[in-house]
């Protein structure tokens, strides 16, 4: 279960990135308090220092940190990670925007009067900005951030979903080579006027396909279950993917797992939780981030409840994403690992792994597989 931007604190690197000093979760603890007693329970607060949660001496689950090995700090990178691919050279990024041999084509190929925006932008600032000129002119607005990302923003009653969807899809297919994104994403939204625009749910992401040889099709084709909600299947383009469960938000993401914890399948269940990355933190929303922790502290023993005795559930993080931090991207952070099971070993110190490939490693041991990257800690906790 990954809680998408929940960083624990900066990386030896993070000054390379721009980002010396971030730490989403300790920043948003020295807001104010926040209620996290379960999350506390299970050694979060062992894991580093942390304002407002002190370490428990006897802790329920096994805690630890994840380094990003990778050259990255976006949702592919680090989610392709935890499957064992090492990214040694980052997906192409536009930090001025798209260069016309890129936006004549998508303009010339998906037969558009032209596009509005191709700046680095918030998505909910971008569209109160040129919201009102894309309904007037029906040009899509089209952005990026400092992440690996190729982003139109349409409003529903001007440009149909499935519209939108067919513009991706054009973009997606004229990215490749050097200007290969990590992934082109469709931002609809509804809304009369800046000031009442707001991005609906019907987002859909195009991914790069991974490469093979990773935990996802590694475990289908041993013939195990692949469970992915929310964005997940979008991440890895439904490669190795047996069921993807739509869920839009963090309680729909909440929901799902518990019904798929509850169903006859024996594989892997792999959540992302969407809510505090593209909410909060890319809002700059602090007390937005400190609510939904609160919240989904309130719902962990539902899910824990709805775990089989030799289930095993793991928390992590794919990147930080630091509220208080100038900008409104990502943050180049550890990210916390937390592991509980009812018949696994709880308060083991698993101390910074060297990878978030640690997690896809242990996971592949536990099914009997290996794969090329990771280093398990399985025996640790079994």
């Amino acid at each position: 279960m990954v809680l998408d931007s929940a960083g624990i604190g900066e990386m030896p690197d993070a000054a390379e990135w721009g980002d010396a000093g971030s730490n989403t979760l300790g920043h948003i603890l020295e807001s104010r308090a926040v209620n996290i007693p379960y999350l506390r329970a299970m050694g979060l607060g062992n894991i580093t220092p942390l304002k407002g949660l002190a370490p428990v001496e006897h802790p329920t689950a096994s805690f630890g940190k994840c380094t990003l090995k990778s050259d990255g700090k976006d949702t592919t990178t680090g989610h392709w990670e935890m499957a064992g691919i090492i990214l040694r050279q980052g997906f192409p990024k536009f930090p001025e925007g798209f260069p016309p041999r890129i936006i004549d084509e998508f303009v010339a190929k998906a037969k558009v009067p032209g596009v509005l925006g191709n700046v680095p932008a918030s998505g909910t600032e971008i569209i109160k900005e040129l919201g009102e000129e894309h309904i007037r002119s029906g040009k899509p607005i089209v952005y990026t951030s400092a992440d690996s990302v190729f982003q139109i923003a349409a409003h529903e009653e001007i440009v149909p979903i499935d519209r939108l969807y067919e513009m991706c899809e054009i973009a997606r297919k004229i990215l490749h080579g050097d200007d290969e994104v990590a992934r082109v994403i469709a931002r609809p939204f509804l809304g009369s006027n800046a000031e009442d625009f707001k991005r609906t749910e019907n987002r859909h992401d195009y991914a790069v396909p991974p490469p093979n040889g990773n935990l996802l099709p590694e475990l289908k084709s041993a013939g195990f279950d692949v469970v992915c909600i929310g964005k997940i299947a979008s991440i890895y383009d439904g490669l190795g993917v047996t069921q993807d469960l739509v869920a839009k938000n963090n309680d729909q993401t909440m929901d799902q797992t518990i019904n798929a914890l509850r169903s006859e399948s024996s594989g892997l269940i792999f959540s992302n939780l969407v809510d505090f990355d593209m909410l909060y933190g890319h809002r700059r929303d602090t007390e937005g981030y400190a609510k939904a922790l609160e919240h989904f502290d309130t719902r962990l023993p539902e899910i824990i409840d709805a775990l089989n005795d030799d289930d095993l559930l793991i928390m992590t993080a794919d990147h930080g994403n630091d509220p208080t931090y100038p900008g409104s991207d990502h943050t180049r952070e550890y990210v916390p690992l937390i592991v509980f099971g009812k018949t696994a070993k709880s308060g083991v110190d698993l101390g910074t792994r060297q990878s978030l490939s640690d997690i896809g490693q242990t996971t592949a041991e536990n099914f009997g597989l290996r794969i090329d990257d990771g280093v398990s800690f399985l025996n640790q906790i079994a």
